[in-house]
């Protein structure tokens, strides 16, 4: 069956729908959670790793058998670091194109009417033009240290353009900028730069300590989403979306890490010094993703980024420092 050539389509979100959040814990799928059940979703399906194997066919499709949701969205993956990626690359490819393949066709087979399937910017060349368009996909070479990962969530979106175009069923996908928020990982070795910084200058606060040391220049510019903003540019777009292209999803603010850095010291409430160690690497100069797609849709971010810091340091002082 032909794709249809539209790219929007109205989809409603019926409040009694069986939802199947995959990846409910980690801190996409805890947002969606959140979102789903304010907005009055009270039959949701929600499976922890140790109640369901993704990687594990059989289970999955009995999973799917027994419970017949109606929409799945899926953001569970294996995610990890720079350094995780590197020591285990295999993981990396393997581990996602399982949970992907697996949760897809049963979601087909069994006959979920819509799939929204979540990727990261990670997908796009290493030296694409900023910011980065939807058409910049497969147009030059990964970057090398999360090429592994970047390749599966690629595998997934194309998963879910195979599907649309052979059967015309609702499958769509949606590829984040840089998220941040409740339940991120503030892991003093394995964390991302906000979630870093923030443990580093609390940590640098309760100790006393007179300085706190940031590896690079503070130049490169970095772009940051709020994951509660996240959340709802996904329920808006399986509402309001159903095309075969993949849509960003990001602010559209660009930052410096020098900028993000003051801004974190200011809400942490760290009264040292910050200190650059210009020896060290800066990586990539820039990284902006272009949402105009989203924007001409009619969604643009609520949360501005101090609002957003603010919450993130109250959740992580009630849940990461007990």
């Amino acid at each position: 069956m032909a794709c249809p050539n539209t790219t929007t389509d109205s989809f409603t979100l019926d409040k009694s729908a069986k939802i199947y959040v995959a990846g409910h814990r980690g801190l996409v799928g805890s947002a969606l959670v959140r979102k789903l059940q304010t907005l009055g979703f009270t039959n949701l399906l929600l499976k922890s790793h140790s109640d369901l194997d993704l990687t594990n066919q059989s289970h999955v499709q009995n999973f799917f058998s027994t419970h017949k949701p109606d929409v799945v969205i899926l953001a569970a993956a294996k995610v990890g670091g720079i350094h995780a990626n590197n020591t285990y690359p295999a993981d990396f490819i393997t581990i996602n194109l399982q949970i992907q393949t697996n949760v897809i066709t049963s979601a087909f087979h069994h006959g979920v009417k819509k799939l929204f399937f979540l990727g990261s910017s990670c997908i796009y060349p290493k030296f694409a033009p900023q910011p980065i368009k939807e058409e910049s996909l497969l147009t030059g070479p990964l970057e090398p240290t999360n090429e592994m990962y970047a390749i599966a969530k690629i595998a997934g979106i194309k998963m879910c353009q195979g599907y649309r175009i052979q059967y015309n069923w609702d499958a769509i996908s949606a590829m984040p900028t840089n998220l941040y928020g409740p339940n991120d990982n503030f892991h003093p070795e394995n964390s991302h730069v906000l979630p870093g910084l923030m443990r580093r200058f609390h940590e640098a606060k309760v100790l006393g300590k007179k300085e706190v040391v940031v590896w690079g220049t503070g130049a490169p510019l970095r772009e940051f989403l709020h994951v509660d903003d996240l959340a709802d540019a996904v329920v808006f777009l399986m509402e309001k979306y159903s095309g075969v292209e993949h849509v960003n999803v990001g602010s559209g603010v660009e930052v410096s890490i020098k900028e993000l850095a003051e801004l974190v010291k200011e809400v942490v409430g760290f009264e040292g010094e910050l200190v650059w160690d210009t020896s060290k690497p800066d990586g990539t100069p820039r990284k902006l993703m272009d949402s105009s797609k989203l924007a001409g849709l009619g969604w643009v971010p609520k949360i501005s980024l101090r609002d957003g810091l603010v919450d993130t340091y109250k959740w992580y002082l009630e849940n990461v420092e007990q």
